[in-house]
């Protein structure tokens, strides 16, 4: 594949780099004495010099006579080099933040390139969201190779979102420098049954002769799996259990490790690769979402690295996973992911391989973080009004909004269930049994059941669902999000009828974003007006209101790690097993339309 992301393509500076490595041209940046973390054969070289010139690699090993007498020199001694950490699997959406802001906040981490998925934008905005995130994503060092959003919406027929993607947007995006493939393939489904549309994608995107990226959830390891990878899939960061995570392996496919805000599948998932004797280059490690107060207060890659180690996976082999392995998943290792000769010269400093603080980034040879903050100039960027102002609902929101009729002449009903768990994206189907009170079903507290409802928020259609929700623990209060995959759409569960319209028309005011309400006043709230998915502050206010927010969910009665990211996935109806959409109610094992009532 060929890459648009360095500082001068390598067919225009070869001869350069080889009067720089022979000694005839002095380099422009040489860094000394560094313990090399050498990713291609897994070992730690001591006392090792790098040699940089027109942003690349020129040699690797004794670089004394690549010195001349206005060559940088980078003492580092005592610590360890490597490759800049890639994360291959991400949505900048769910950090909240600016492409710019979200480069501001991860580069002294680490982390010198992304593959960013950008639907959650493209779901509200379309392609056009998408231009923007890329003209944002210019104005930083950050190397952001960008997937195309693949499934928009996510399951057609089942939800609204605010455009679509179809086989000939996605042929016309792939001729863009910024796009290195396709973004997750959701779509499962219609893949394993030779459906034309996501097969047109998918080989639009192959044609172009670039990367289909995948996302199979299904505890299917058998023919699906088989027939999913045969279709182009070449990486999926959907495991939740060792054994998916090691037949993708097996099958070829690069595992994506995930360790994000919500999700911590790493505890897990990474047993494919400590209790198993085998060969760990196609496992990645990868983030997914990460909220603000996680890159704040934990970091970005590093963290996902330490959290790997303590699992018990070898901190070189960790390494790996999010520099060479990466790479080579996006056939991108002729040009990243290792301090080898010719390639970009992206490197990270640590402090050692057992807190592996992140001292010095390096991106294209030039410093760009020093001891945790950006040292490269951003210069401003400002989304265009049309990408601010995107809450478009049919009339107004009101307690009797939040009203479910029960049958005529019911006393009790049983009804369907979303039941959700702390720090998992899948969820399960349960029942309940609710009373009716004045022809109404209200939630039921002692079962720890709340109402939910998801309203269309693109075009004003006035559609919506409603359904009932259980493992929050709220005992009094209500929450509400306009960051609701993936349609996001305007997502409302509460207790109390008249705190969620407080909650609702809050987000609607501020042009999206998440809320907390209790007893008529709001606790919490982050606006998030850039389609109602980031704001443009950046990260460290960012994770202040996050912190008020998540202060706010305990005060009425949630304990669970990252609740609005856990809220967030009610409505993704692209994975099992029950979810809500402004349709309704969606079987995610079945994929049709159930009703509310059993």
């Amino acid at each position: 594949m060929q890459n648009h992301f360095c500082k001068k393509p390598l067919w225009e500076v070869t001869q350069t780099l080889a009067d720089v490595a022979m000694g005839r041209q002095p380099a422009d940046l040489v860094i000394t004495g560094a313990k090399l973390v050498n990713v291609c054969t897994a070992e730690i070289l001591e006392n090792t010099d790098v040699a940089v010139s027109q942003g690349r690699i020129a040699l690797v090993g004794d670089a004394r006579h690549c010195i001349g007498p206005d060559t940088l020199c980078l003492d580092a001694k005592g610590q360890y080099l490597a490759p800049g950490f890639l994360d291959g699997h991400i949505h900048i959406e769910s950090s909240m933040l600016s492409v710019g802001e979200y480069a501001r906040a991860v580069i002294p981490h680490g982390t010198v390139g992304i593959y960013p998925d950008p639907h959650e934008i493209c779901n509200v905005l379309g392609l056009e969201g998408v231009r923007c995130m890329m003209e944002d994503a210019r104005r930083t060092p950050l190397k952001c190779m960008f997937v195309v959003p693949s499934c928009v919406p996510a399951v057609p027929g089942f939800e609204d979102t605010g455009s679509r993607v179809d086989p000939e947007d996605v042929a016309r995006a792939m001729e863009r420098d910024e796009v290195v493939g396709l973004g997750e393939m959701m779509n499962f489904p219609g893949i394993l049954a030779s459906a034309d549309q996501p097969h047109a994608i998918v080989a639009a995107t192959l044609q172009a002769d670039k990367v289909a990226t995948g996302h199979y959830s299904m505890p299917e390891n058998g023919k699906g799996l088989n027939a999913y990878v045969a279709s182009g899939m070449r990486c999926c960061h959907e495991s939740t259990r060792a054994e998916d995570a090691l037949a993708k392996m097996r099958l070829g496919m690069y595992a994506q490790l995930r360790e994000g805000s919500a999700w911590h599948d790493l505890h897990e998932v990474a047993k494919a690769v400590t209790q198993h004797a085998v060969d760990s280059r196609f496992a990645c490690l990868v983030s997914d979402d990460a909220h603000p107060h996680t890159l704040v207060s934990q970091g970005h890659l590093d963290h996902i690295v330490r959290r790997a180690v303590e699992e018990g996976i070898d901190a070189v082999t960790a390494i790996q996973m999010v520099t060479i392995n990466t790479a080579q998943s996006y056939r991108m290792d002729h040009e990243l992911g290792s301090v080898t000769p010719g390639k970009c010269a992206d490197l990270v400093l640590l402090n050692n391989l057992e807190e592996l603080q992140v001292t010095t980034v390096l991106i294209d040879g030039e410093i760009v973080a020093r001891d945790g903050f950006l040292t490269a100039e951003l210069p401003p960027y400002q989304y265009p009004d049309w990408a601010r102002h995107s809450m478009h609902l049919q009339g107004a929101i009101t307690a009797d909004s939040f009203a479910i009729p029960a049958p005529e002449g019911a006393q009790t009903v049983t009804v369907r269930v979303i039941e959700v768990s702390s720090g998992r994206v899948d969820n399960r189907a349960g029942t309940a049994v609710l009373p009716v009170r004045q022809g109404c079903i209200p939630g039921d507290l002692d079962q720890d059941v709340l109402k939910a409802f998801v309203f269309e928020r693109h075009h004003a259609t006035g559609t919506y669902g409603a359904g009932f929700v259980k493992g929050f623990g709220i005992r009094c209060g209500a929450m509400a999000s306009t960051v609701a995959h993936d349609a996001h759409n305007l997502l409302v569960v509460g207790t109390d009828d008249a705190d969620m319209a407080l909650a609702a028309n809050t987000l609607i005011a501020s042009g999206g974003g998440m809320v907390v309400v209790q007893h008529g006043k709001v606790l919490g709230h982050v606006p998030l007006p850039i389609a109602g998915l980031m704001g443009d502050q950046p990260a460290e206010e960012m994770s202040r209101k996050v912190a008020v927010l998540e202060d706010a969910w305990k005060q009425i009665g949630c304990t669970m790690v990252s609740p609005f990211m856990t809220m967030s996935g009610i409505s993704l109806a692209c994975l099992p097993e029950l979810r809500l959409t402004n349709h309704g109610l969606v079987d995610c094992i079945s994929f049709q339309s159930v009703p509310l009532l059993v």
